[in-house]
């Protein structure tokens, strides 16, 4: 697990971004604010990001943090964009998710808390072995120029 583990109201303290949930709401869309802040998840096959091919960067939609490099998202086939290694690895918080009745793996932006997806030791063929299960309205993409 990576830091700040002990999730207290569904986010922890201490991130370098910090804002009321009245000012999230006023910057995200209703979809983005479900997934982002609520642990929602995006229906599969629906995310602008997952046919995504270009070279270019993956950022946090609530904050604009580097999250991933295109260079290490694959196709899955699980009907979200995925990954198998984030830019830095303090990029991202890896939490312990019981939700659902199963033991998984929550990821969240290590700069301001909001919920991006879950992480999967599935990645088979990949070098790290590891699908990071991205939701497309919790990232943002900027294309190299």
């Amino acid at each position: 697990m990576a830091q700040n583990e002990t999730a207290t109201n569904g986010h922890t303290d201490g991130y370098t971004v910090s804002k009321s949930e009245n000012e999230w709401r006023e910057e995200l869309s209703p979809e983005q604010y479900a997934v982002l802040r609520e642990a929602g998840t995006e229906r599969p096959w629906t995310g602008e990001l997952l046919d995504e091919s270009r070279a270019g960067l993956y950022t946090c939609a609530a904050c604009g943090a580097e999250l991933f490099k295109s260079g290490t998202k694959f196709d899955s086939g699980c009907g979200w964009p995925s990954f198998y290694e984030s830019v830095r690895p303090e990029a991202v918080q890896l939490i312990e998710d019981t939700s659902l009745g199963m033991v998984r793996t929550e990821v969240r932006c290590a700069s301001c808390g909001s919920h991006l997806g879950h992480v999967f030791p599935d990645g088979f063929g990949t070098p790290t072995g590891d699908r990071y299960c991205m939701n497309s309205l919790s990232l943002n993409f900027t294309p190299e120029s």
